[in-house]
């Protein structure tokens, strides 16, 4: 068993995200700040795939692909909250003031998990030492993210940028967006 994965059926026991607990007086979260308020606007972070997945398939969407992610994403500005940014290491709020009619947060705030395993894209080749074995081994049983987060450098952002994790992972800043099938 991995050293990262969960027993066995442990992540069925999931029920809100990883860092929030309930107070009398609402929910709260621990942040890189300290404990504070759960803040309606914000992005949810700290969740798995199967709670993300589950979430949309709630809402009756689901997570995009990979590919569907980068071609979403192709136009976006890159704007969102990064470690760059005045070391908040926290999503941010989309603000009121944001233009409609286009995709926002696409990079920073929220790792955005998809619907994609990782796998290497065509013509991929290891290379020798280190950096191949490293890029290498992790080609199997892990998922996509893509975007970036509250604490990625900025300039590690742009469109082809790709994390990946286990799909019961919680921890880095992930999150999702949802997607629905043009109709």
């Amino acid at each position: 068993m991995q050293e990262n994965s969960l027993k066995e059926h442990e992540w069925e026991k999931f029920d809100k995200p990883l860092y929030w607990f309930r107070t009398d007086d609402g929910w709260m979260q621990y942040t890189l700040a300290g404990p504070r308020r759960v803040h309606p606007d914000e992005p949810v972070v700290h969740v798995s795939f199967f709670e993300a997945d589950a979430y949309a398939r709630w809402a009756g969407a689901r997570l995009a692909t990979e590919a569907e992610w980068e071609i979403a994403s192709a136009d976006a500005e890159i704007e969102g909250g990064t470690y760059s940014d005045s070391f908040r290491f926290h999503p941010r709020p989309l603000s009121p003031d944001a233009p409609s009619g286009r995709l926002h947060q696409m990079f920073g705030d929220v790792w955005e998990w998809t619907n994609s395993s990782y796998s290497p894209y065509p013509g991929f080749k290891v290379v020798e030492g280190a950096i191949g074995e490293y890029n290498g081994k992790f080609m199997a049983n892990q998922i996509v993210l893509r975007g970036g987060s509250a604490a990625t450098p900025q300039n590690h952002i742009r469109p082809t940028y790709r994390n990946f994790f286990y799909a019961a992972n919680k921890w880095q800043f992930m999150g999702f967006r949802l997607t629905r099938d043009a109709r």
